[in-house]
């Protein structure tokens, strides 16, 4: 098990190994397609691309008393073209579910980037990590704005590492 705290560091990634999991603290971003459109067009997004994390994913309303409501992971692959240009701007880590195409896999080989997959199904419990929550950007999305968000000991697995391996193609192989 390893631990990550942001601003991500290349060296920091380096040990990581694809089925290892990994416990994150600090802060996380929200980006869903509509929000990767227009980071991708911003020249000055919201937050500093560099060294980021960025989750996928649009949180359901929160209930009294909560932080957020449900926060579990969406599929990855949809924003497999867009995460490119914002690795290539120094996005480190990117958090979802499911497997991924084989250019996203060369593109983030090539910023020297990971991927994690968080555990669709236990959105409650990855709610449970969250602690606090900003709106940032894109209001207008609703749930799919962008949000800051401050984790504590967030759970996840490393799907893709740093030396091109990947829990998706070990499972199956």
């Amino acid at each position: 098990m390893k631990r990550l705290t942001p601003p991500i560091s290349e060296k920091s990634l380096e040990s990581l190994q694809a089925g290892e999991k990994v416990f994150i603290t600090g802060t996380v971003y929200t980006a869903r397609d509509q929000a990767h459109i227009r980071l991708v067009d911003e020249k000055r997004p919201p937050f500093d691309l560099r060294g980021s994390i960025i989750y996928y994913v649009g949180p359901t309303p929160a209930k009294e008393g909560q932080i957020v409501g449900s926060s579990g992971p969406t599929s990855s692959y949809r924003m497999d073209e867009l995460a490119v240009p914002l690795m290539e701007r120094g996005v480190k880590v990117m958090i979802g579910k499911g497997d991924r195409s084989e250019d996203f896999h060369k593109a983030m080989l090539l910023n020297k980037s990971v991927y994690l997959i968080a555990t669709g199904g236990a959105a409650a419990l990855l709610a449970s990590k969250i602690k606090s929550r900003k709106l940032l950007a894109y209001e207008e999305l609703g749930p799919e704005a962008v949000y800051e968000l401050q984790v504590e000991d967030f759970p996840c697995f490393v799907a893709y590492d740093l030396h091109g391996n990947s829990i998706f193609r070990r499972a199956s192989g």
